[in-house]
């Protein structure tokens, strides 16, 4: 797994809004927490995908 900057700055974000999401809580709260989870799916699942180079 090698990911680039892009990657990791998606991932990055994912965990912040995560948190956030935590933080505040209720259902609104639930809702920023799967939006974070889901861009730190995305990050990952980005790391693993081939880069192609011409």
């Amino acid at each position: 797994m090698k990911g680039n900057a892009t990657s990791w700055a998606v991932l990055g974000t994912g965990a912040v809004v995560t948190a956030v999401g935590r933080l505040v809580g209720g259902s609104l709260g639930a809702g920023i927490t799967g939006f974070g989870l889901a861009h730190m799916a995305l990050g990952i699942l980005d790391q693993f995908r081939p880069s192609v180079r011409r």
